[in-house]
């Protein structure tokens, strides 16, 4: 059996598993579904969901991922069960050429070995790495897992199509504005009258045929100038780039669906990036900032986009993120618990000698900073293993944390009067929710996908014991309560609910995926499928 088949068929019983109540424990394993029924060998089994299953078979023969997904769905719409069989086929295929490739030319810099070291995706998808059919030659051109780089194109636009808003002062944008950026960027001048519009090449080719950006084309009033200027690395999420020489990084719209969805950019997922820049700027997260140091937000200080003037986006749009300073300190959390093939995460060839001082340090230095932010201004980072970057010293020891996105901040609702006090307005670009959505959303985030998945990983990779390492996350999360509590109204009530609660909130991604749900669109409270599993920090 293939690397990828195995991987795949393992991130597929996973899901089953989790979100059809399984039970799951070493030995064999078998359960029925209609008239088919499926058994496995459980090598590893782990509270945090990382389990690791061997001998998959479907009525007795070696089971087919897409073909899995199908006797697992019986009960779903033909038509999506239909998509999810066709993008798993699609992910095992690229997985196979992925780590086929794994020994290939990669970026230059430890950001980027992390950036491009996903090689099996989200370990509890079921089509981690299905690209909607992307080409032999564009897969190699776009996907960091293949060390891919490419030329950004330009578009040249009617200055009055486009908008653009940027923070003052932000010292990544050298002194230029968001349009003069574009053009330093760029490496040329625009006409007169008009403005420049990088775009993915994938994105550039896509947005010639629709119909709004063709007729401005026909009409002369937007040029297509094709790739100009030096060639960028796409980084873990393929519509951020990334060039070594550069201050500034790219997060470009990209109507691929990735996993669940299209990644293009919303008019308020641009405007959120700077809103969440002037709120750091006016100190809004002081109490969090003096506390913790070592922890930080990437900023996104700009944008430009053609929007004709209008309410609605083209899909040319760009928001400018700031490169952190020594960026190759910086290590993509997703990166680092990433499964290589033949061995060992990076992570556990970092927290070898001392595994649980590093889950220590990272309670300390990652997640209790996000709770702290979540605890004194109400705004909760959706801080998934990709978003969220761990800071490390020569040694992989971790010297701090930070998290990056323009897209994913809540904002619990009894906070938000606080918020329009210090900002003057009379609304706000986060996602403003009930409290307790914003609680089952960080639950699933900070929680099962981001910490746990440390803990999951050591454990799977033989580096320690997962029961000794989640005492280690109830220990460090208990330290942080009268902190907490002291940061803002009930402060403590998540951490506390994590340490306390029988269940906890978690994601369904494959129930998501069979359900045709766009998450970057769907409505917060049906962004996901959520269901409540056994709480894995409860003491057993």
């Amino acid at each position: 059996m293939s690397i990828a088949v195995a991987a795949h068929l393992n991130a597929i019983l996973r899901c089953y598993t989790r979100e059809s109540s399984v039970p799951v424990a070493v030995g064999p394993l078998s359960f029925s579904v209609g008239s088919s029924t499926v058994t496995a060998r459980v090598a590893h089994a782990s509270r945090t969901g990382l389990h690791q299953f061997a001998d998959v078979l479907v009525d007795g023969v070696p089971a087919v991922p897409e073909e899995l997904v199908r006797v697992l769905s019986e009960d779903a719409d033909p038509a999506e069960i239909d998509d999810l069989a066709a993008r798993t086929a699609e992910s095992v295929r690229n997985v196979s050429l992925f780590v086929s490739e794994v020994d290939g030319e990669r970026g230059p810099g430890r950001f980027l070995e992390f950036e491009q070291a996903l090689l099996f995706g989200h370990l509890n998808h079921p089509a981690p790495k299905s690209r909607d059919g992307l080409s032999g030659a564009e897969l190699a051109a776009y996907s960091p897992e293949l060390g891919g780089r490419f030329a950004v194109h330009w578009f040249e636009a009617d200055a009055e199509l486009v908008s653009s808003d940027q923070v003052a002062g932000a010292p990544s944008l050298q002194g230029l504005d968001a349009v003069q950026l574009m053009g330093a960027l760029a490496g040329i001048t625009p006409s007169s009258g008009r403005v420049l519009i990088p775009a993915h090449p994938w994105q550039a080719a896509s947005v010639l045929s629709r119909p709004r950006v063709a007729s401005l084309v026909r009409d002369g009033r937007v040029t297509a100038l094709g790739p100009q200027g030096a060639e960028w690395y796409p980084t873990s999420s393929l519509r951020t780039v990334f060039h070594p020489d550069r201050s500034v990084m790219l997060k470009l719209s990209l109507g691929l669906r990735i996993t669940n969805s299209r990644r293009e950019s919303t008019p308020t997922e641009l405007r959120r990036g700077l809103e969440i820049n002037r709120l750091l700027d006016a100190a809004y997260n002081a109490g969090t900032a003096t506390a913790h140091p070592r922890f930080t937000i990437v900023r996104d200080p700009a944008w430009v986009a053609l929007d004709e003037g209008g309410p609605t986006l083209t899909g040319l749009d760009v928001a400018v993120r700031e490169v952190p300073a020594d960026v190759n300190s910086y290590a993509c959390l997703a990166g680092l618990v990433a499964p290589r093939p033949g061995g060992v995460s990076r992570l556990s060839d970092f927290a070898a000698d001392d595994p649980a001082a590093w889950v220590s340090a990272y309670i300390d230095n990652v997640l209790v900073p996000m709770l702290h932010l979540y605890a004194e201004t109400g705004i909760g980072l959706e801080a998934h293993q990709q978003n969220t970057l761990v800071r490390l010293d020569g040694a992989g020891r971790i010297r701090g944390g930070a998290y990056r996105d323009n897209q994913g901040y809540y904002l619990a609702s009894s906070y938000l009067r606080g918020l329009l006090a210090v900002t003057g307005l009379h609304g706000s670009t986060l996602a403003v929710v009930d409290d307790p959505i914003v609680d089952d959303r960080l639950t699933y985030y900070l929680l099962h996908n981001q910490a746990l998945a440390v803990v999951g990983c050591l454990a799977a990779d033989g580096v320690a014991d997962e029961g000794l390492l989640l005492e280690v996350v109830r220990e460090r999360l208990t330290l942080a309560l009268p902190l907490l509590k002291a940061a803002g109204p009930s402060g403590d009530r998540l951490a506390r609910r994590w340490l306390e609660a029988e269940t906890l909130p978690c994601k369904a991604n494959m129930l998501t995926r069979l359900r045709g749900i766009d998450e970057v669109v769907a409505p917060l409270d049906a962004q996901s499928v959520y269901l409540d599993i056994p709480n894995p920090l409860r003491l057993r």
